[in-house]
This record gives structure tokens, C-alpha cells and sequence, in this order.
């Protein structure tokens, strides 16, 4: 026989715990929906995303005791647990005022027949199908079979690069917005300097390494299709347009635009465009 066998994998034992991923994630929509309504606002969803994904890891953590390797298990898991529960932190604080969010005022505003129905179909049933989606390669490492190899640890440095760079860019904008001075003004220094979304590029980078850490071990390559979404969705979708439409009228910003990445990092460029 030629080639390499492939290591086994325990696929019934990983249906069942997908199984078990999407009832958690029904039950937390379920709550986030319930508060959101309690509070006349849907935007608590975005604490929850970040949320979903380590009830994911979590859940399937606990499934997969007897299946996958302890030390891949322990590294996804603390992986996404520190990624999502530091996001899920960083935007209830941003939203402690208990205002709604405009993005989800626009979205809702025309909403035929009742707004939360409507909410339920355009925010969380789609939120909860992508969440489900985007986790496959943590959810599948969870089951790998062997032990942690060289791509996993490249994987978990590449995740580490990506979460320094989101965070960074956070604290950066906070600390830009707490100052009165800079109101109505764009901020275009610190990582703000190299790319105009330091945060969504940032959210990429971890998701293409816990990818790599699920790739280390058949069959996560084949997840290869949930971090590129994620790239999709941050960059050309929910992340990236959306803000820019909303910071378009802003004084200096067209300038930023032109002078600034959109996406990747790269060294400024008077004149380069978007």
C-alpha cells in the first residue's frame, strides 16, 4: 500500500458533539434574545458572539473527553476561550450605556410586522448558523487524534500574533475616545496608522490560527472554509463596510481612506487608495 494512512478519526462521536454545539448555542440565543427584548435592545447579541464561540469550545471539550488528544483539546480550548471571553468583555463594556446600537436601529428600523420576529430572522438565526460554522476547526481538533505537532504550535503563534493585534487596537481606540479632545476626529496613530480595522484584522489572524492548530491532524484541513469566511464577513461584509459607512462623513476620514490600508497592514502611502 503507498502514501500515508490517514490517523483515524471518531466521526460519529464528533456528529454527536455537533449535535450537542448546537443545542448550546440555540439555549445561549435563546437567553441573549430574552435579555435583548427585556431591554429593548438587540445589540446584546454582540457580547454574545464572542460568548458563543467558548460555549462551543467548551461543550465540545466535555463531548470529546474520550475521543481526541488531551494536549490539542486543552490548547483549543484555551485558545478560544481567552480569544472570545476578552472580546465578549471589551464590547459589554463599550455598550455599558444601554443604548441601542445604530447599526441594529437601521437594520430593524423598517422591520414589516414585529421587530423581534424580524430580529430573530435577520440577526440571530444567521449569527447562530455562522457561529456554529466559523468553530468547526475548533470543534474538529477537539477530536483529532495524535499529539500536538509543529503546525498546531505555528498555528497557536499565529493566534497569539492576532490576538496581541486585536487587543492592542482596542486599547488604542479606547484610550483615543476617553480623550474629549478627540472628538469628531479620526485616530491614525499606533496600529491605527497601519490598517484602518487593526481589530477585524486581528479577529482573521486568530481564526487562521486555531485553523492551523485543527490542520495539524486529518481532518482539519478540510475546516479551511470557516476562518475564510471569517476573513469574508470582517472585510467585505458585517465588519469593515459597515463601519466605514457609518465614519464616511467624518471629518479627515476620506483623507484616512486614502492614506491608510484597509484591511492588511501596510506602511502608510499618501495617495494609495482603499
Amino acid at each position: 500500500m503507498t502514501g500515508f494512512p490517514l490517523p483515524a478519526f471518531p466521526l460519529p462521536a464528533f456528529l454527536a458533539g455537533f449535535g450537542l454545539s448546537v443545542v448550546a448555542v440555540v439555549v445561549l440565543l435563546a437567553v441573549v434574545f430574552a435579555v435583548a427584548v427585556a431591554q429593548k435592545r438587540h445589540s446584546v447579541i454582540d457580547t454574545a458572539w464572542g460568548l458563543g464561540f467558548v460555549v462551543v469550545a467548551a461543550v465540545t471539550f466535555l463531548a470529546s473527553a474520550n475521543d481526541g488528544d488531551d494536549g490539542r483539546r486543552w490548547l483549543m480550548l484555551t485558545l478560544t476561550a481567552a480569544w472570545g471571553l476578552r472580546l465578549a468583555v471589551h464590547i459589554g463594556w463599550r455598550a455599558r450605556d444601554g443604548k441601542e446600537d445604530p447599526r441594529y436601529e437601521d437594520m430593524l428600523g423598517d422591520a414589516p410586522g414585529s421587530r423581534n420576529v424580524y430580529a430573530i430572522r435577520r440577526v440571530y438565526l444567521p449569527q447562530g448558523a455562522v457561529m456554529l460554522f466559523v468553530s468547526l476547526p475548533v470543534q474538529v481538533a477537539m477530536y483529532a487524534q495524535g499529539a500536538v505537532g509543529w503546525l498546531g504550535w505555528l498555528g497557536a503563534a499565529v493566534w497569539l500574533v492576532g490576538f496581541a493585534f486585536e487587543t492592542i487596537g482596542d486599547a488604542q481606540l479606547t484610550a483615543f475616545k476617553r480623550n474629549p479632545a478627540n472628538r469628531g476626529t479620526v485616530l491614525d496613530t499606533g496600529l491605527w496608522r497601519y490598517t484602518r480595522h487593526p481589530n477585524y484584522f486581528g479577529d482573521a489572524v486568530v481564526w487562521t490560527g486555531l485553523f492551523l492548530v485543527a490542520a495539524d491532524s486529518w481532518p482539519g484541513v478540510l475546516t479551511i472554509l470557516s476562518p475564510a469566511l471569517m476573513y469574508w464577513a470582517l472585510a467585505n461584509k458585517t465588519g469593515k463596510p459597515l463601519t466605514e459607512e457609518r465614519m464616511g462623513a467624518r471629518p479627515g476620514y476620506r483623507e484616512y481612506v486614502a492614506n491608510t490600508s484597509g484591511f492588511f497592514p501596510l506602511p502608510p502611502k499618501p495617495g494609495r487608495g482603499a
